[in-house]
């Protein structure tokens, strides 16, 4: 069985930082550190978890050292490098060998010929890109897919050139992970975004935190967790996993507790739900406090009921109407332990409810959402101190992207305001997102693939659909910092643009620039790199998409060079179409930046009816075939998305390998494995299709029997293209129905 580990930070953190700052670029690496996250620093390159007010001079953490060393890094992959391995050769190699590679260059031009990449000029480059659009049927033959790292300013143009262009195909990363979120909370709240900020954090009673492992994917928010609970706040966790970051946390810049190793307990109450079983247990968390209200009103907040919200009396209903016996069957936890988290809720004056991945990739990870935030609205805690909504977003600017206009569906108000702006028309019907930009790709209905950051081949759902849908398209093109698997799943003519990193310093017209970036807590602020670049022939993100539009619409109506020339420029523009950025230059001056308007943290709904609204879902059927297992996907604690930093996961106590499926100690014996065996994982999707992923190595591990848990992307390749959640089309990659079969 694997040894797990029950704290997480400490020395061990520590270690592993100076590991990556030796491994990659120590010097330069370790003077950068002290200017992320720092008012006139730049932002980590890593999670969008939000600054404080008054940083410390380390307001870093282990997994924003490994993002930053990964940009730093001396290694280069330069002309010389592709020239000495054909396309097909690379194509063989793994993840962490492709991105170790180090960072881009050069321009590159794939040459069918010779099957390898080779150098072209940037006024080439784009005048390909420009020439091969022109020849598409129509606009939407074309898709302009996004990464949440993206700034504002990049984004902005970026939809910008799409949408002159005449289409609405944006599929994004926020497709793959909070889409439900953002419809979710929009049909609740008419608001995709979080209603906290980090000084709620400060005046909450409880946090309860479903489907987050924040020890690897936002390991600043440990420091709030680890603070919330000194000062007695309850920390409700509710996971599949047992996982180190929400059990006891030491804070490897904290001396004293480092020298007498003292860690704090991060979570009061851990409930290993089932995978998928969260929303039951929200709703019998809601159940029980609704027999509660009826013999002690005080359990609810009738007052906040009564004037601010809409389809109580329905959702109380149906929550009656749902037996307990389902409820605790689906969730796998116990009546006792219902009545714990209950009694925490309602114990509490103001509670923030906090999620991220483990919610929104279900089939009904829309109803996850609109679970959690009726359970909010019983007690009013939307709207007031210390308690509210908080999606945890992953990439340091997603939530800036769209609100930036990076979204298949944009609205009315927006576009209206952009062409007034710009003075063109831009178009209405909506357009493709992620996962139906792949079957349109598959389908030979996209020709055109432009990825704007991220590593789209590695990301998505069903990787071999996937990649058969790249490589029909006649062109891909990928702006990117470093070498990854997007760029040899190619289309008949491929590019990789090479950008500048976040920390390097981005130079226009002689001057430096800053570009912004908004956190999980719609928080706006500046980002001004400032290392020398990795290469004298990189561009910046915004340079790029000027550089093409200028030669796609050579005649305007935008002035591409004018914009980048001073991104104070685009600013404008973007304060002229969006609202909330009055005096975007001049606000961004100050330290931390400013707070995007948030109406329902004031307890102003924008909803079809004026209130906040319950929203009643029938539970989902999440039962699968006798022998199969709920499978769900995971980062190891050496990576950031796609990115592999390195094989092992130090929380879970793995060494040296990364195909190893965990289970529940019974579901191995009851199959007739052992640590020593080797199994095929196998997909059973409704489409019937054949999904296998093999050599993974079974590992016994605290997790809910008939549960399973592995890394992406290597199981990517079992999600099914139509297995994706109802209304917002997030894959489920959390809840897989899988077999397995022993290889020996």
């Amino acid at each position: 069985m694997a040894e797990q580990k029950t704290e997480a930070g400490g020395w061990g953190a520590l270690n592993s930082s100076l590991h990556f700052l030796r491994r990659e670029s120590f010097l330069k690496g370790n003077a950068t550190l002290f200017r992320m996250n720092q008012p006139r620093g730049f932002d980590c390159p890593g999670c969008a978890w939000p600054d404080p007010k008054n940083p410390s001079p380390t307001e870093f953490c282990e997994n924003g050292v490994k993002a930053l060393t990964y940009e730093t890094t001396t290694k280069r992959a330069t002309p010389e490098l592709f020239a000495k391995h054909t396309v097909t050769e690379m194509r063989g190699w793994d993840d962490f060998t492709l991105e170790n590679t180090g960072r881009l260059t050069h321009p590159m031009t794939y040459n069918p010929d010779t099957d390898r990449y080779e150098a072209v000029s940037w006024d080439e480059a784009f005048e390909r890109i420009a020439r091969h659009l022109r020849s598409l049927g129509s606009p939407d033959d074309a898709a302009f897919y996004t990464s949440g790292r993206t700034s504002n300013e990049a984004a902005f143009l970026y939809q910008l050139l799409g949408r002159l262009f005449g289409t609405n195909n944006f599929p994004d990363c926020s497709n793959m992970c909070h889409e439900s979120s953002g419809v979710g909370m929009g049909e609740s709240i008419a608001t995709g975004k979080g209603t906290v900020t980090l000084e709620d954090f400060e005046k909450a009673d409880a946090i309860f935190v479903f489907g987050q492992n924040p020890g690897t994917n936002h390991p600043r928010m440990l420091s709030e967790l680890e603070k919330a609970s000194k000062r007695g706040a309850r920390i409700v966790s509710f996971n599949p996993l047992k996982e180190a970051g929400l059990l006891n946390f030491t804070h490897p810049q904290n001396a004293v507790d480092m020298l007498l190793g003292r860690s704090t307990p991060i979570s009061s109450h851990y409930y290993q739900v089932q995978i998928g079983g969260d929303m039951a247990a929200v709703r019998a968390m809601a159940k029980f406090i609704l027999e509660k209200a009826e013999s002690d009103r005080s359990v609810l907040d009738h007052d906040f009921l009564e004037r601010h919200t809409h389809g109580f009396e329905e959702y109380r209903r149906l929550v009656a109407e749902t037996p307990w016996e389902v409820l605790l069957e689906q969730s796998g936890l116990e009546r006792q332990q219902i009545q714990e988290a209950a009694e925490v809720y309602f114990g509490a004056g103001s509670v923030i409810c906090c999620w991220a991945m483990g919610l929104t990739q279900h089939r009904h990870g829309v109803a996850n959402i609109q679970e959690v935030v009726n359970l909010l609205l019983l007690r009013g805690n939307i709207g007031r101190p210390g308690a509210g909504a908080c999606p945890v977003r992953g990439h340091s600017n997603v939530q800036g992207d769209r609100t930036m206009g990076i979204t298949e569906e944009p609205k009315e108000e927006f576009l209206a305001s952009l062409e007034k702006e710009f003075g063109f028309t831009a178009p209405r019907h909506h357009g493709f997102s992620t996962v139906h930009t792949i079957k349109a790709m598959a389908e030979g209905r996209v020709g055109f693939f432009l990825g704007m950051g991220g590593n789209f081949a590695s990301a998505t759902p069903d990787s071999d659909l996937t990649w058969q849908a790249l490589r029909r398209c006649g062109m891909t093109v990928h702006v990117s910092t470093h070498l990854n698997r997007s760029h040899v799943v190619h289309g008949a003519a491929a590019l990789i643009l090479p950008c500048l990193g976040r920390s390097e310093a981005d130079i226009q017209a002689g001057s430096r620039q800053s570009v912004t970036v908004e956190d999980s807590m719609s928080m706006v602020h500046a980002s001004t790199g400032i290392n020398r670049p990795a290469s004298e022939h990189l561009k910046s993100e915004p340079a790029i998409i000027a550089g093409i539009g200028a030669k796609l619409f050579p005649n305007g109506p935008v002035d591409w060079n004018y914009l980048v020339s001073d991104y104070d420029h685009i600013r404008e523009c973007i304060e002229s179409v969006i609202p909330g950025f009055a005096d975007y230059n001049k606000r961004i001056q100050q330290p931390g930046g400013f707070h995007l308007p948030n109406p329902p943290a004031n307890r102003e709904w924008r909803t079809s009816t004026g209130r906040a609204n319950f929203i009643s879902n029938a539970l989902p059927r999440l039962s699968v075939q006798p022998g199969h297992l709920r499978l769900m996907t995971l980062r190891s604690h050496n990576q950031y998305n796609t990115t592999i930093y390195d094989s092992g996961d130090r929380y879970r106590g793995i060494t040296g390998e990364r195909r190893v499926l965990f289970l529940n100690a019974d579901d191995m014996r009851e199959l007739g494995l052992t640590e020593k065996s080797s199994v095929t994982i196998r997909s059973h999707a409704a489409d019937g299709r054949e999904r296998r992923a093999p050599e993974f190595r079974p590992i016994a591990y605290s997790i809910p029997k008939g549960c399973a848990a592995a890394y992406y992307p290597e199981t990517n390749v079992l999600v099914g293209i139509d297995e994706h959640a109802v209304k917002s089309h997030t894959p489920m990659s959390k809840f897989i129905e899988v077999s397995l079969e022993l290889e020996r």
